[in-house]
C-alpha cells in the first residue's frame, strides 16, 4: 500500500511538472513572439518593439494635459479625460508597433502597410486629440505634436507633407486665434514640421546609399571583367606567340632534323595544355604569376626565336614585386618575339625596377602592330608603380617597371 501511495505520488509530481514546462515553454514562447526573438537571431520585430518602446518614453508629455484635467476635481471629467489620455496613448504606441517599419539589413522588407489604415488611425488620434484638448484646454494643443510625428513617419512622403502641413496649421491657429499667446509657445507646433524634414534627410541619404552599393557593385564587376581580359590576353599572347615560332621551327626541321622536329612540337602541345590550363584558372581567380617562372618560359621564348637572351640568375631575383614583374616580363618578351625582329634582347632586375630592353625596330612599329604593352600601365600602377616605354638611341625598345623605395606589393 505504501508502494501504491508513493507511486501515485510520483505520477502526480511528474504531471504538474509537465504542465509547469509546458506553462513555461508557452510563456516563453509567447515573449519570443512579443519580442521578435526566432531560432535565427534577433529580427525586426524585436528592433520595432525596441523603438516603440523608446517612443513610448515621449508619452511623459501627455502628463500636462492629464494634470490640468484632475487639477479642477470634477471625478467625471477627470475620469473621461485619464481614459482619453490613455487611449490616445495607446493609439501612438499601435502605430510604432503595427505601422512603423524599421529598417533592418538581414530581412526582407515588409509590404508597406495600406495607407488607408494609416489614415484611419491618424483620423482617429486626431478625433481623440480634439476631444482631449476641450477636456484640458490650451495645455492639450501640443497633443497634436504626436499625430504630426506619426504622419510624417508613416505616410509616403507627398502624403506625409499634407498631413504635416495640415497639423502645424492647426497647432498655429489653435494657438494663436483660439488661446492666444498665453497657451503654448507656438514654435512648438514646427515640431512635426522637423521630424517630416529629418524623415526626408534620412530617406534620401538611404536612397544615396543604396545607389552607391549598386554603383560600387557595378564596378567591380567591370574590374574583374578588365582583370580577366588583361589576363587571358597576356597569358594568350604570349602562349600562342611562343607556339606559332616553335611551329615554324618544327616544320623547317622536319626533314633536316626529325628529332628536334618532334620534340619542337612535343613543346608546343605541352605550351597550348599549359595555355588552356592558365585560362581556367585565370577565370576561376586562381592564376598565379611568378618572376621566376616568367624568366624560365622568357629563355625558352627567346631560344625558340633564335634571339640571344641576357637574363638573370633565377637566385638573384627580388621577393618584392615578383607578381607584376612576371606579367611585365611576359608582356615585354612576347613583344619582342612577335613584334621586334630583334637579334638581342636583356632583362634586368632589382628589387625596385624591371627593365627589358631589345635592338629591334622600336615602339612605333611594335605600336602599330599592337604589341598590348599599354595594358600593362594599368597593372603596374594599380600596385603603385610606374611603367615607362620609351625607344632607345641606339635602336630598339626598352621598357621600365619601376616602384618606389617604400611600395610594398599587396597580398
Amino acid at each position: 500500500m505504501p508502494a501504491a501511495c508513493g507511486s501515485v505520488r510520483v505520477r502526480e509530481l511528474a504531471r504538474r511538472g509537465r504542465m509547469r514546462s509546458s506553462l513555461s515553454a508557452r510563456v516563453s514562447a509567447l515573449l519570443d513572439r512579443v519580442a521578435g526573438v526566432n531560432a535565427s537571431g534577433p529580427s525586426r520585430t524585436r528592433k520595432g518593439v525596441f523603438s516603440s518602446a523608446m517612443a513610448t518614453l515621449w508619452l511623459v508629455w501627455l502628463y500636462a494635459p492629464l494634470h490640468e484635467i484632475w487639477r479642477e476635481g470634477h471625478h467625471l471629467r477627470a475620469g473621461l479625460g485619464g481614459a482619453t489620455v490613455v487611449l490616445f496613448g495607446l493609439l501612438v504606441v499601435a502605430a510604432f508597433i503595427v505601422f512603423w517599419q524599421p529598417d533592418s539589413d538581414d530581412e526582407p522588407p515588409r509590404p508597406a502597410p495600406a495607407k488607408s489604415r494609416v489614415w484611419l488611425l491618424l483620423g482617429i488620434m486626431s478625433v481623440v486629440a480634439v476631444v482631449l484638448m476641450l477636456l484640458a484646454g490650451a495645455t492639450a494643443v501640443p497633443v497634436f505634436i504626436y499625430v504630426g510625428v506619426v504622419a510624417s513617419i508613416m505616410l509616403p512622403s507627398r502624403q506625409s507633407a499634407a498631413a504635416v502641413g495640415l497639423v502645424v496649421v492647426i497647432m498655429l491657429g489653435t494657438t494663436v486665434l483660439i488661446v492666444g499667446m498665453h497657451g503654448p509657445p507656438f514654435y512648438l507646433a514646427f515640431i512635426p514640421l522637423v521630424v517630416w524634414l529629418l524623415r526626408e534627410v534620412g530617406k534620401r541619404g538611404q536612397r544615396l546609399q543604396a545607389t552607391a552599393r549598386q554603383h560600387r557593385a557595378e564596378l567591380a564587376i567591370i574590374e574583374e571583367r578588365n582583370r580577366v581580359a588583361r589576363d587571358v590576353h597576356d597569358i594568350l599572347g604570349h602562349s600562342l606567340t611562343v607556339i606559332t615560332v616553335k611551329t615554324e621551327l618544327a616544320q623547317r626541321l622536319l626533314e633536316l632534323d626529325p628529332e628536334r622536329a618532334r620534340a619542337e612540337m612535343a613543346d608546343v602541345e605541352r605550351l597550348a595544355r599549359e595555355a588552356l590550363a592558365g585560362v581556367r584558372s585565370t577565370v576561376g581567380g586562381l592564376r598565379e604569376v611568378s618572376l621566376p617562372g616568367e624568366l624560365a618560359n622568357a629563355r625558352t621564348a627567346l631560344r625558340a626565336a633564335e634571339i640571344e637572351a641576357e637574363l638573370p640568375e633565377s637566385g638573384d631575383l627580388p621577393i618584392r614585386h615578383g607578381v607584376v614583374f612576371g606579367w611585365v616580363l611576359r608582356e615585354a618578351v612576347t613583344n619582342v618575339v612577335r613584334h621586334s625582329g630583334a637579334e638581342h634582347c636583356w632583362v634586368r632586375v632589382t628589387p625596385t625596377s624591371l627593365e627589358v630592353s631589345d635592338d629591334g625596330v622600336g615602339m612605333a612599329d611594335a605600336a602599330q602592330n599592337g604589341s598590348g604593352l599599354s595594358g600593362l600601365h594599368e597593372r603596374v600602377r594599380a600596385t603603385g608603380g610606374t611603367l615607362t616605354l620609351a625607344n632607345r638611341p641606339e635602336g630598339g625598345l626598352r621598357v621600365l617597371a619601376s616602384f618606389p623605395e617604400t611600395t610594398k606589393e599587396p597580398e
